[in-house]
């Protein structure tokens, strides 16, 4: 059985993957060609917004918008210790301080009701993450951040296509941010990312900071990095996205079939729940069990893979060990890291492999 089934996808879109692929190798324009423009505007459509910016991995991503937002040394980011360590490992590189607070018991997702208190005079961005396929509470904290007159980036490497209250993420904050990486619903065959805005200041901005800096040929009025998407991996995700929708949609009845034999049964789990006004593409399908190792090992016995992600959130890592945290400093993240285990999830999971699935895990 597939964690992932790129395979499948593959086979699916093979003639137009093939003859994107092979329209690059014509061309030759291997960096910013033709395609990353086309996905550009794809994406920003797709989304709502007036502008996308592509770049080279969700990681560069989330370090432009800083950059391009002027963080810098000493000042400080508000985000959650419950995520890849990207979040925040692009905070420490510009020299400001990672600010934790704790996620919602629910969602899993950054707790609002927390955030206000974390806020001082060195906040400059707040940096709500969108685990496993939806969107933290953006209206709560939002609102909060323009009580403050603080930016918003919204890292939405895994809550791509969900929506929050009708609207997509990625269109919910100053910033949005996402991952192409392969395992991602949306991903290429390498690593990518892409930036929305409707500020046209900051695009334009966020654009020169991927390319050098670079405003014109020869003239780099601000610092940047080498940020660029490859234009191979933009022809690879343009077919992709033709089919996004109807594979939302699939993640969404594998998720809604888990959830279902997952509460019929004898099993003491706790099932994903969704937000207030969400949706999700269902990145992964993750559960909450104290005998989560047990059910690894089940599965694993049965030729079923499953992963345990974040399994040591980011204050009790070493790198971060400078910020001071403990143990039980944030119990939920915790509890979360602790007992989470990631089943199957992909489009093309068939209705027998879902059973197969939760009859290993209750056997």
């Amino acid at each position: 059985m597939e964690f992932i089934d790129l395979k499948s996808q593959q086979n699916r879109i093979r003639e137009e993957l093939d003859k994107r692929i092979a329209a690059v190798l014509a061309h030759g324009q291997y960096i910013m060609g033709p395609e990353v423009r086309e996905l550009e505007e794809r994406l920003a459509s797709y989304v709502g917004v007036k502008h996308c910016v592509s770049a080279a991995s969700g990681t560069d991503t989330l370090l432009i918008a800083l950059m391009a937002l002027g963080v810098e040394a000493g000042d400080e980011v508000v985000t959650v210790p419950y995520t890849w360590i990207s979040t925040a490992e692009v905070i420490a590189l510009i020299g400001a301080k990672p600010v934790f607070i704790d996620i919602d018991a629910s969602t899993w997702n950054m707790d609002a009701a927390l955030l206000e208190a974390a806020i001082t005079p060195k906040t400059k961005a707040i940096m709500p993450v969108g685990i496993y396929g939806q969107t933290a509470d953006m209206r709560a904290v939002n609102e909060i951040a323009a009580r403050h007159n603080l930016p918003v980036i919204e890292d939405a490497a895994q809550s791509f296509g969900a929506t929050h209250h009708g609207k997509k993420s990625c269109s919910l904050s100053l910033i949005g941010s996402t991952s192409f990486f392969p395992s991602k619903p949306l991903g290429g065959y390498g690593d990518g990312g892409a930036l929305f805005t409707n500020d046209d200041a900051l695009a334009k901005k966020m654009g020169q900071i991927r390319l050098h800096g670079q405003e014109k040929k020869h003239h780099h009025p601000i610092l940047g990095i080498n940020g660029r998407l490859d234009t191979l991996q933009a022809a690879i995700i343009l077919p992709k996205l033709d089919i996004f929708d109807d594979e939302i949609a699939k993640r969404q009845q594998v998720a809604a079939r888990y959830s279902e034999s997952l509460r019929s049964g004898a099993l003491e789990v706790t099932v994903p729940a969704l937000g207030e006004g969400n949706t999700s593409v269902w990145a992964q399908y993750t559960i909450l069990s104290p005998e989560r190792d047990a059910f690894s090992a089940r599965l694993g016995e049965q030729g079923i893979p499953s992963v345990s992600y974040y399994s040591v959130p980011l204050h009790l890592q070493p790198v971060f060990a400078g910020l001071g945290h403990k143990p039980g400093d944030f119990p939920v993240s915790e509890k979360v890291a602790d007992q989470g285990i990631s089943l199957p999830m992909n489009p093309y999971l068939s209705e027998e492999e879902i059973e197969q699935v939760c009859t290993a895990l209750s056997a």
